[in-house]
């Protein structure tokens, strides 16, 4: 019978170490909501990108080190949990909230709790991340729908929509690409996830005037995963079928 794999231990410091890697995003969440309190939208964006970076690559960091196996008594997937639902949902939320990028009064309010409560019910789903490696539902971009909102000069009637309708896609079962695990494409995947990183940057440098080709590349790739996703949900099955 197999012994279970310990590791040494500068193995286990290593994941000791990327657990705080993670933790940090608590951090990041933490002065995302300064920067909105204080009106600095651009710096709170910085903030998220950062995020981004951390929750993009220590996964990978975490599958690298076999963290599970060298410290088994930490729940790595619970902390990841924690961080996402800070950096991804509350704080951006935070942000368009205090930002005034929402209608004001009662509507306001409604529509902010919305993401929120949809990204409870995400987050505690056991299904959420399926076994071949795709988000079952809207997976709670809420930092991505808050960088767009901040950028385009969205209105706070067009922001409420689109909250709205991302929080009911929360619930239908469409499978979103998870762009560093999931196979179908992935080395194209990790290619234009990495540009819509860097185009992320530049047009956070550019502010307050975006170039438009700059603005145009950031949303083709939004294009691109949206209809890569509704194809890898419908069309790939069908033809397996046939």
């Amino acid at each position: 019978m197999r012994e279970p794999f310990v590791g040494s231990t500068r193995l286990r410091l290593a994941g000791l170490a990327l657990h705080a890697y993670t933790a940090s995003g608590t951090v990041l969440a933490l002065l995302i909501v300064i920067a909105a309190i204080d009106g600095d939208a651009v710096r709170a964006l910085w903030l998220g990108l950062a995020a981004l970076v951390i929750d993009g690559t220590d996964g990978m960091l975490a599958r690298k080190l076999r963290v599970k196996e060298t410290i088994p008594w930490f729940d790595g997937a619970m902390l990841d949990n924690i961080v996402d639902y800070l950096t991804y949902a509350f704080a951006p939320i935070v942000l368009l909230w205090s930002g005034n990028y929402l209608p004001s009064g009662a509507w306001g309010a409604v529509l902010a709790a919305l993401p929120l409560l949809a990204s409870s019910y995400q987050f505690c789903r056991t299904d959420a991340k399926t076994d071949d490696h795709f988000f079952l539902g809207f997976p709670s971009y809420w930092n991505v729908v808050a960088f767009y909102v901040v950028i385009l000069g969205l209105s706070p009637a067009t922001t409420g929509v689109i909250l709205l309708i991302c929080s009911v896609l929360v619930f239908v079962p469409v499978k979103y690409v998870y762009p560093s695990r999931t196979k179908a494409f992935r080395p194209l995947n990790l290619l234009t996830t990495a540009v819509w990183l860097a185009s992320y940057a530049v047009l956070l440098a550019q502010m307050p005037n975006p170039h438009p080709l700059v603005v145009a590349i950031s949303l083709a790739y939004l294009v691109y995963y949206g209809a890569l996703s509704l194809y890898l949900t419908f069309w790939v099955p069908r033809r397996k079928v046939a």
